[in-house]
């Protein structure tokens, strides 16, 4: 199951990317599930990002491993993270990033992203969620980067 979410915020894709920090991070999570962050190294290929999910004997970890970023022709930033250890029933994660020029000045935010769980009908019932997880970003992208102008 695929899903594609964009945001416009007014600085440049090399201070967005630069902003892309532990405390972006944390200031993403969405108040559910709870978890806690055990390790984060960066953006950068090869660093790896480790979380616990849930509370109590529900905890389930999640382990993601930052497999390309860089920068293409068109002045586009990005990093891709790819799921090494999935809470059930998430079976595969990749979530391109994407920090691109907006053509009237700042930056598209995308969050691009592929998950399944081995069966077509929970991925659908999923989307609903994950959908909000990634759309509670948006006005948290907007005041880490600045609100761009008509949003």
């Amino acid at each position: 199951m695929n899903l594609y979410l964009r945001t416009h915020v007014e600085a440049a894709p090399a201070e967005v990317w630069r902003g892309f920090t532990r405390e972006l991070f944390l200031a993403l999570a969405p108040p559910f599930p709870p978890f806690r962050l055990l390790r984060f190294d960066g953006c950068q290929r090869g660093d790896e990002v480790h979380l616990e999910l849930g509370a109590g004997p529900l905890r389930q970890r999640w382990t993601s491993l930052i497999t390309d970023n860089g920068i293409t022709a068109n002045g586009t930033y990005y990093f891709v993270d790819e799921g090494e250890q999935l809470p059930a029933p998430l079976r595969y994660w990749q979530h391109r990033h994407l920090m691109q020029p907006a053509p009237s000045g700042g930056t598209y935010i995308v969050e691009d992203l592929e998950y399944r769980t081995g069966s077509e009908l929970l991925d659908r019932l999923l989307w609903p969620a994950v959908w909000a997880q990634f759309a509670w970003r948006r006005p948290i992208y907007r005041r880490w980067f600045g609100s761009a102008a008509g949003q």
